[in-house]
């Protein structure tokens, strides 16, 4: 995949039995219905993104069909590493579901894993890289760096999306979320797992919630962390979203001391800059986040927009964007814009974008074409229709998998289940989250004040995460913790926040 900003559309060990005292802790507790068979797994490291931290692991790789309804055709390998619980006798193992679409588990934990520390004490932590992404036969498409800029980028768009099909062909229609269940299945049951738990984060979520709508009797736990509800076709409400986590974080930074004092023409600024940069362009030159070489880029709308959308996912990025903003809107816009290339590289490089296309042109799209799309409201917003009618044009050329007639009813469940969201959380909104709520008896809906996308990592959470799956009692959690929570302070210069 190539590193461009734009990037973005469309992510010898011995065999699992009692005979090896390596593995034999693993899989004798009483989670465990039998040894794990046909799988052998072996002694690994998992690696930070940005060689942070290494974790120790086993890894290993069950094969599949790759077309689920043809069990004798061609197969394909999910790549599996569990982390084992520092209690010998752990409760139920915790799956972990990446978000996306086309993230790997195993690269979310890597970069997450000080959050789930806590929850490791007393859970194995399974990470199974969903097919098409990680090193699960991933589907990677190199998309031009600057499609989005291009005064007709259609055409660029559509020739990157043929060139990605004739790599993979007409197989991409398998890389669908009903086929990563079944596979999850396959694995539970290769491990021997007769229960386990569920941590399914942002597009993880809807695959968390068709497990437990197929194999209600096999989760014991759910943890939703910025929630798709099953209804939901992504894409037309995302700018509209957007907009108004956008709208928060001015709002946040008005009715804060410092960052009103530092900035008191923010709104008026960043009304400014969307006024501005719609036909003009800027040729700026930036230090490169990764060779620290000049590198000349384009200042434009579409630059903007990726700016305002990747700073607003959480609350340590937008600390930023107040100072961002009144700094291009004093026309130097190239630390906005080198934050945005930076940024998009991270996002880039864990997305496999084919993947991502697989799932959206088959469960997403098909469902809106038809659909009374408010286009005017949308235009309104700071991404406008853009992102949209790319992805529609994208999904004219890729082919559609089979999706499951109840994919998009509503999740009738008893299953204990603790969904999070944040306040301002540019795609998945905690409007989301209560209506994936309303059908779920057992459940708790924590919300956090200033916060963006995804929770995992956020105050107490991972110590409230921890005690939600130990006690699987949702609404007896004690999450007073997070009464007094304040997201990060704004940045009232480049150097940081007021003292």
């Amino acid at each position: 995949m190539r590193r461009g900003w734009r990037n973005t559309v469309a992510s010898a060990g011995g065999m699992a039995l009692c005979g090896s005292l390596a593995v034999a802790c693993l899989w004798t507790r009483p989670a465990t219905a039998a040894p794990a068979t046909g799988l052998s797994l072996h002694e690994c490291r998992l690696e930070h993104p940005l060689r942070l931290v290494s974790i120790a692991a086993r890894c290993g790789a069950l094969t599949v069909p790759e077309d689920r309804s043809q069990p004798g055709g061609a197969t394909i390998d999910l790549s599996i590493a569990v982390v084992p619980a520092l209690n010998r006798r752990a409760a139920a193992p915790l799956f972990l579901l990446a978000g996306g679409p086309g993230q790997g588990a195993t690269a979310m934990y890597a970069s997450y894993a000080g959050a789930f520390t806590r929850l490791n004490r007393n859970h194995d932590i399974v990470l199974v890289d969903q097919r098409g992404t990680g090193k699960s036969a991933p589907l990677a498409c190199a998309y031009p760096e600057d499609w989005l800029a291009q005064d007709d980028a259609m055409p660029a768009l559509r020739q990157a999306t043929l060139t990605c099909l004739h790599k993979y062909g007409e197989r991409v229609r398998y890389y669908t979320s009903s086929a990563a269940v079944a596979d999850l299945e396959a694995v539970r049951q290769a491990l021997g797992f007769a229960s386990i738990d569920l941590y399914g984060v942002s597009y993880g979520t809807r695959v968390a919630q068709l497990y437990m709508r197929r194999h209600p009797t096999v989760v014991q736990a759910a943890i939703l962390d910025g929630v798709t509800f099953p209804e939901q076709k992504i894409g037309p409400a995302t700018p509209l979203d957007a907009e108004r986590a956008l709208q928060l974080i001015v709002t946040r930074c008005e009715e804060s001391k410092d960052c009103a004092a530092a900035y008191p023409e923010l709104r008026r600024n960043l009304d400014g800059l969307l006024q501005q940069f719609g036909p003009r362009k800027s040729a700026i030159t930036i230090e490169d986040p990764n060779s620290g070489l000049p590198l000349k880029i384009e200042f434009n709308r579409a630059m903007l927009v990726a700016s305002l959308r990747f700073l607003s996912y959480n609350a340590t990025q937008a600390a930023l964007l107040p100072t961002l903003i009144h700094r291009a809107a004093e026309g130097d816009p190239a630390p906005l814009a080198a934050q945005t290339v930076m940024t998009a590289r991270q996002v880039g490089d864990q997305l496999a974008s084919g993947m991502q296309n697989s799932v959206i042109c088959s469960e997403d799209v098909p469902f809106f074409l038809g659909a009374d799309i408010d286009r005017e409201a949308i235009s309104r917003t700071y991404q406008g229709t853009d992102q949209l009618d790319a992805l529609m044009e994208v999904c004219k050329l890729w082919p559609r998998g089979a999706v499951d007639a109840d994919l998009h009813s509503p999740l009738h469940s008893d299953i204990p289940t603790l969904l999070l969201s944040g306040e301002a959380d540019p795609v998945t909104p905690p409007a989301d989250a209560e209506r994936a709520a309303r059908y779920l008896t057992n459940h708790r809906h924590l919300i956090l004040n200033g916060e963006g996308h995804g929770q995992v990592a956020t105050g107490c959470m991972p110590r409230l995460m921890a005690e939600f799956l130990d006690a699987a009692a949702p609404r007896t959690l004690d999450a007073g913790c997070l009464d007094g929570h304040v997201a990060a302070p704004f940045f009232v210069n480049m150097t940081g926040p007021a003292p």
